[in-house]
């Protein structure tokens, strides 16, 4: 399930709750808008014990500010050797192009992300 609201009609006051639906265990990554507008967009992403595929690498038009709220997951960037640990709390901005991947994400639950995209 998928979620968007746009910002343009989205009730005064509207609210939410980010952990929310969550499932214990997932067959694929979940992504839910939560916002989304001209430049920018806003996503809860949820991941259970998954990694990007091998060989791939997402590049991406814009920047990315994502932090990780519950669990923890790696991400590897190509133009670099050492991958970078994401524990709650811990956030990265991944400039537009920069060519990433997700190498691993907690098996043992639900790692939870917020994405924003500029």
């Amino acid at each position: 399930m998928t979620l968007t609201i746009a910002a343009e009609t989205m009730p005064e006051g509207s609210s939410g709750n980010l952990f929310a639906g969550v499932p214990p265990a997932l067959a694929a990554e979940r992504f839910d808008v939560l916002v989304e507008r001209p430049g920018l967009r806003i996503e809860r992403i949820v991941s259970t014990a998954h990694a990007t595929p091998p060989g791939q690498w997402y590049d991406q038009d814009r920047d990315e500010w994502v932090v990780v709220l519950r669990g923890g997951a790696e991400l590897r960037f190509e133009d670099q050797d050492a991958v970078v640990t994401l524990q709650p709390g811990d956030w990265v901005l991944i400039p537009a192009h920069r060519r990433h991947r997700v190498e691993w994400t907690d098996p043992r639950e639900p790692t939870v992300w917020l994405a924003v995209h500029l």
